[in-house]
């Protein structure tokens, strides 16, 4: 969307259009969750009682963690892919571009899809190359990540990218503060010793003329702090076993997706993989009382279509260990065209008309 492949209008459907049948549906937000007397509290004070609970709320994009960027997404040069109501404005940005510093942030936290900070610039980059001002341009890759990718395999392919592209990449600079009518972008920068050990935090200013941003995310609000979070963790995550699904200290409750505890990428894919081993293990208590020898594990699968240009796509797949688990009979650390097609043709219809709307169990 943000490069103009696709509309936004594509990627949004009425909730009722998407909600199984024969499923209950309680058209109000949650408050609280109260799991000690097994209530869910929603935003209308309805008080909803429940035998077993599935936490899926996903996360939260948490804008006022960068001090000066509430309100200006869209203003001053700044755009960002993480909003329907930003998107329209990035492809804007893009095409209008006439040289000049392109950053692109990733924040410390974990995100929705981890690949798509890198997405959008790579499509830039070959936006800029189309409209004839790449060569005076300079796009920055800005990440307060350690290294481009977390597994190797697909790491080397995308430091391959960035070379090629010409990008710069500063790794361990985390935005922390923008000052949109100067054009300027604050940034905290971890410097290591040599033995890799962090020794110290320096601000470092950078003057762009195009910035996207990806703020910071965590859990919804009423998960923070409360008796479902993972112990003395700001973000808010639901502490659920990285195996089963199950909560730690709740048997009753359970949680997959973006909110959950799981030490893997929030994409679609791992939720596609997440909800059978969630749904077993849900049933398997409810009928003995506990999983015992019968649960099923969820190894961490997950899938990050890396989009490297128009028309190339790397598809990484992988486990907890940092295994890739190529679902085709490929090399898929490569760039390729046919993943390209997969991504922008079959994903979106597998995901509207078979991962959304289930199946009976």
């Amino acid at each position: 969307m943000g490069a103009g492949e696709v509309t936004r209008e594509e990627s949004r459907r009425p909730q009722r259009d998407v909600i199984p049948p024969d499923v209950v549906w309680v058209r109000d937000a949650v408050a609280a969750i109260e799991p000690d007397t097994n209530l869910v509290i929603t935003r209308e004070g309805q008080r909803l009682s429940y035998d077993y609970l599935v936490v899926a709320t996903g996360i939260q994009a948490d804008w006022n963690r960068i001090e000066g960027l509430e309100g200006q997404v869209g203003r001053h040069g700044i755009v960002s892919i993480y909003g329907y109501e930003h998107v329209d404005r990035v492809r804007e940005a893009l095409q209008s571009f006439q040289g000049g510093t392109a950053v692109f942030t990733m924040p410390a936290t974990p995100i929705k899809c981890a690949g798509a900070p890198q997405k959008i610039m790579y499509l830039a980059d070959d936006i800029f190359r189309r409209n004839g001002v790449r060569d005076r341009s300079e796009v920055v890759f800005a990440s307060a990540g350690a290294r481009i990718f977390g597994v190797e395999a697909f790491a080397r392919t995308l430091n391959e990218v960035v070379r090629r592209r010409k990008i710069g990449t500063r790794f361990r600079n985390e935005l922390r503060a923008v000052i949109p009518e100067e054009r300027k972008a604050v940034f905290d920068v971890t410097v290591v010793g040599d033995d890799g050990c962090a020794r110290e935090k320096r601000e470092q200013v950078v003057d762009y003329d195009l910035l996207h941003v990806v703020p910071p995310m965590s859990a919804p609000d009423f998960l923070k702090g409360s008796a479902l979070a993972v112990p003395g963790e700001a973000l808010g995550w639901v502490d659920v076993d990285a195996s089963t699904l199950q909560h730690r200290r709740y048997p009753n409750v359970f949680s997959l997706g973006d909110s959950s505890s799981l030490p893997t990428s929030r994409t679609g894919a791992a939720v596609r993989k997440e909800a059978p081993v969630l749904v077993h293990n849900l049933l398997v208590t409810a009928r003995q009382g506990d999983l015992a020898t019968e649960a099923k594990h969820y190894n961490g699968y997950s899938s990050c279509p890396l989009i490297t240009g128009f028309g190339r796509l790397v598809l990484a797949e992988f486990d907890y260990e940092g295994r890739p688990t190529p679902s085709f009979p490929i090399d898929t650390t490569q760039e390729r065209w046919s993943m390209y097609q997969m991504k922008k043709h079959f994903l979106p219809f597998m995901y509207w008309n078979m991962m959304l709307r289930g199946r009976e169990v």
